[in-house]
């Protein structure tokens, strides 16, 4: 039985956007919903009523209007509102009653921290509009940042945007060529970039990197250097772009600073005229389909090249004015604080904030410099209403001791949020005990793959210890067998039975299509597989265990990856856990593995690892007892925060490193190097 942590208040459907438009809704279809249940069936059971609503209700700007809501409802390549045309850019820009609010924090250990109204920010849009089409840029085109998560990648993001060329972006951090693997699929014309940046206390030089980047992308027509802080770009660096030195053709370079104006337009230095190009900057918004490319996100690339999702205009803004209005709450005179590079979704999720007339902030550098509190400290200095959280975050804070609300003024947070991977029971009722009653708990579940949550909190619903509430208004999610029948409270395979808007147009480039329904739905066909092990209880929520890849099938019975975290994270002396199966080609047990970190300054131990055996055994069964536990340095994440459990499985088996993770997809590029010095012992022993 679940345990309910927090009931919906009372004055819920008076006092948040779900509850206005649950009554919009009625009122509009003649229906008497009164319950998230009633509201979620229907959403997910008359679909087209449901995003014709959407649209309707916060008011999509179409320049020609749609002939219908949807073609047919298929999957894959469902045709969404055909013959409309709009603009995703369009919609970020706030109303003329919002010109002078704020719209961006931008926080950075780089720089000074500055903030930017909606009406600067539109400026900005327009100013950088005009310098990409001084550049050449038309729809289509394809323009990329090796940007910070900082108001210049939005700037250009949405100035891409406004002309219909196609964004996409890689974390400066990440290594050259992990971005070259991604950018070189997309083939782009415009590139921005920075040369350095300040992680904590430590100058991270990017130069070299982006000179191999520039060298390796030779569709490349012009670079626009991003100044930031005290880092800029070496003048011979620029020379040699220019002259096309060690390239097949010359870059032009340009500063981003000139984008649009005089000084840029007639080749001036930053000390002449830098007014605007008047010519060039009104700002306009290019029509496009409904299903026309806005940006491209890119799979984590750390067992194969990365696949590169095409997501449209018409798809993302319905999703984010559903999602970030509906289930975040959001709107004019919100602050959204999500922590975020710009090589993850959430960054498009925050982004998104400002769809529905919230502000956002943008944070780049260490999350944990000076210290593990800085992430709550910006919560509180930036006043935000929706604070989002790794869940491994959460965890070290409850480990910690922490009390973030007596430390912090954090008065103004309405919901917090945590997506990445799953949340344990433990981490709920931290946060509920921390924050009250007053806070909504949105754990979500989705990925880069429909860039939004597939599972979801809702203020209308309650929260479950443990649970998340269910599918996203519009999502017909649930779980299926091996044989592809639906189950209900037993663990299988996340889908999606119905279209969604969200869902990607396709793969990029050749044989994009193909690839596209090969990742989503050649298991079950006409059904979209999502990758996650999940389990829908009878109460009405939803547990993930963890990706389906990963799941660990023990003589025949499946066990959930996030079951053994739950139980490991409550140790003191285990700073975090990483569990692999090793499965028995005849069908046997097989052998269990499980991996511990331990914290700084403490010592692995026998008897740590006999009270690990003990509480997997007591607290979940005897199946969980690991034949081996195993202490390591490090536990290998990916660029996002998740754990590289097919990776490090697939080295214990044998595979070799470059073969099943490139190192630029790691936060550390050595973390896997002692999981190969294990599989090498452990080859050395059996065949000794």
């Amino acid at each position: 039985m679940s345990t309910i942590i927090r009931e919906v208040p009372a004055d819920t459907i008076g006092n948040s956007r779900i509850g206005d438009f649950l009554s919009w809704v009625n009122e509009k279809h003649g229906m008497s919903l009164t319950s998230w249940k009633e509201l979620y069936t229907w959403s997910a059971t008359d679909i087209e009523d449901f995003w014709e609503s959407v649209w309707i209700y916060f008011g999509v700007k179409s320049h020609t209007p749609y002939d219908s809501v949807l073609e047919e409802r298929v999957m894959p390549h469902a045709k969404w509102f055909t013959g409309a045309t709009l603009n995703y850019a369009e919609h970020s820009l706030g109303t003329p009653d919002q010109a002078d609010d704020h719209a961006v924090t931008a926080v950075s250990q780089t720089r000074d921290d500055f903030t930017l109204t909606f009406d600067e920010l539109r400026s900005e849009v327009a100013r950088v509009r005009s310098g990409l089409i001084s550049l050449g840029v038309n729809k289509g085109d394809r323009v990329v940042g090796y940007l910070p998560n900082q108001p210049e990648a939005l700037v250009a993001f949405l100035a891409s945007a406004s002309l219909g060329a196609i964004w996409a972006s890689c974390a400066p951090e990440f290594g050259t060529q992990s971005v070259i693997d991604r950018f070189s699929q997309v083939e782009p014309t415009v590139l921005l970039a920075i040369p350095g940046y300040r992680y904590g206390a430590k100058d991270v030089e990017r130069s070299d990197e982006l000179a191999e980047v520039v060298a390796a992308l030779p569709s490349l027509t012009h670079l626009v250097h991003v100044d930031y802080g005290s880092f800029s770009l070496d003048p011979e660096l620029r020379e040699a772009f220019t002259t096309g030195t060690g390239l097949d053709h010359p870059i032009d370079v340009v500063d981003y600073a000139e984008l649009g104006t005089a000084s840029a337009r007639d080749g001036e230095s930053k000390t002449g005229d830098n007014s605007p190009d008047t010519s060039l900057t009104e700002l306009e918004f290019e029509p496009v389909p409904f299903d026309h490319p806005l940006f491209i996100l890119f799979s984590s690339g750390t067992t194969g090249k990365p696949k590169a999702i095409v997501h449209s205009h018409g798809g993302i803004l319905v999703e984010t004015m559903k999602n970030h209005g509906l289930h975040f709450d959001l709107g004019p005179g919100s602050q959204f604080c999500w922590f975020s590079t710009t090589a993850w979704m959430m960054w498009n999720a925050l982004v998104g904030g400002l769809v529905v007339g919230s502000a956002i902030v943008m944070i780049d550098g260490n999350p944990n410099f000076p210290d593990s509190k800085e992430l709550w400290r910006i919560a509180a200095k930036s006043r935000t209403t929706l604070m989002g959280m790794a869940p491994g975050a959460i965890m070290s804070a409850r480990k910690d001791g922490f009390r973030p609300t007596e430390e912090f003024d954090l008065s103004t947070v309405e919901q917090f949020g945590a997506a990445g991977s799953p949340l344990p029971a433990e981490g709920f009722e931290w946060l509920v005990e921390q924050f009250g009653q007053n806070v909504l708990v949105n754990v979500g579940c989705g990925g880069t793959d429909v860039c939004t949550g597939i599972l979801q909190g809702s203020p209308l619903a309650p929260v479950y210890s443990g649970e998340m509430t269910g599918p996203s208004l519009g999502f017909a999610a649930t779980a299926y067998d091996s044989d592809g029948q639906e189950i209900l409270d037993e663990l299988g395979e996340l889908v999606i039975t119905q279209p969604v808007p969200s869902m990607p147009v396709t793969f990029w480039g050749e044989g994009g299509d193909d690839r596209f329904e090969k990742a989503y739905f050649e298991k079950f066909p006409g059904v979209w597989q999502h990758g996650d092990w999940v389990r829908f209880t009878s109460d009405g929520g939803v547990v993930v265990t963890g990706r389906s890849d990963a799941t660990l099938n023990r003589g025949g019975v499946r066990l959930g990856t996030a079951d053994f975290y739950s139980v490991l994270d409550t140790f003191d002396e285990v700073a975090d856990s990483l569990v692999i199966h090793l499965e028995d080609p005849d069908g046997g047990m097989g052998e269990l593995v499980v991996f511990v970190q331990t914290e700084p300054h403490v010592s692995f131990t026998d008897d740590l690892s006999v009270r690990v055996r003990k509480e997997l055994k007591t607290r979940l069964s005897p199946r969980h007892i690991p034949d081996e536990v195993v202490p390591v340095t490090k536990v290998p994440l990916g660029r996002t925060g998740k754990k590289l459990e097919v990776p490090v499985k697939r080295i214990v088996q044998g595979a070799a490193l470059d073969e099943v993770a490139s190192p630029g997809a790691l936060q550390d590029p050595h973390s896997l190097d002692e999981y190969v010095a294990f599989a090498d012992a452990r080859r050395k022993s059996e065949s000794a």
